[in-house]
């Protein structure tokens, strides 16, 4: 069955969309159709990492939400940016059109629409596997995409504001009844004991730590030009992320 699995964070600045966009790359290098859905409308960018110029966006999520297209229709194929792959990875940006974005301020739009979309896209796309990056926090966008999801990954780094906002979440995914939670600590200091660090973050909030991703000035020096899982394949980071994706599809 396919899955809906929503990364999210309660602040920005964790490398949400960075992660979403290496697990499409892995989750496609391993014969899966991909999703990636940016419904970070306020502040959109995924789309970056995988090489989309806004001359090749014909639709975005933001034109479905106002009923000028159908979802699938708004799907850009990026699967080029994961390298020579057996799988596809399609992704649905959001606007980056500063008129646009204004008009989702001042005007908002139905969050209801998302559900439909989200399920459209498995069956127009024979997906089996759809991403959500999703804003950071907490509204009522977000509160639809975990409510959705067969499984949400709560990104946090080692932060006292990260670990407060991170509580929040994680009890509103258990309302939620969201089968499965995978926190994932990113940006960790050298100085910090990464197993000790993990098994603190387990106790703290009773749930699974995917993994601990130590801070990679590789990673940094990279800047979102592409995915860091192609242009660094033996990296250790990737070995880190290739260790999600398992979790994420088991």
């Amino acid at each position: 069955m396919p899955k809906i699995v929503s990364v999210h964070s309660f602040r920005g600045g964790t490398g949400k969309s960075n992660t979403t966009a290496n697990l499409a790359g892995i989750l496609a290098a391993r014969g899966l159709r991909v999703g990636v859905v940016d419904t970070d409308i306020q502040s959109p960018g995924i789309h970056v990492l995988f090489g989309l110029q806004e001359t090749q966006i014909a639709h975005s999520l933001n034109d479905f939400l106002w009923g000028k297209c159908a979802i699938q229709d708004a799907a850009c194929d990026v699967t080029a940016a994961a390298g020579s792959v057996p799988g596809r990875i399609f992704l649905i940006p959001s606007s980056i059109n500063a008129g646009e974005i204004t008009r989702i301020l001042r005007e908002g739009y139905d969050v209801g629409l998302l559900s439909d979309g989200f399920q459209r896209l498995l069956d127009e796309l024979q997906l089996d596997i759809l991403l959500i990056d999703t804003h950071p926090g907490l509204n009522e966008e977000t509160l639809l995409s975990i409510a959705v999801s067969d499984v949400l990954v709560l990104i946090l780094r080692p932060d006292n504001q990260d670990y407060q906002g991170t509580g929040v979440t994680v009890e509103v995914s258990r309302r939620l009844r969201v089968p499965q939670l995978l926190l994932l600590v990113n940006k960790a200091p050298a100085s910090l004991d990464p197993v000790a660090l993990q098994a603190r973050i387990a106790q703290t909030y009773s749930a699974e730590v995917a993994a601990v991703i130590p801070h990679s000035d590789d990673l940094m020096a990279l800047a979102s030009a592409g995915l860091f899982t192609v242009k660094y394949p033996d990296h250790p980071v990737t070995a880190i992320y290739r260790q999600v994706a398992d979790l994420v599809t088991r």
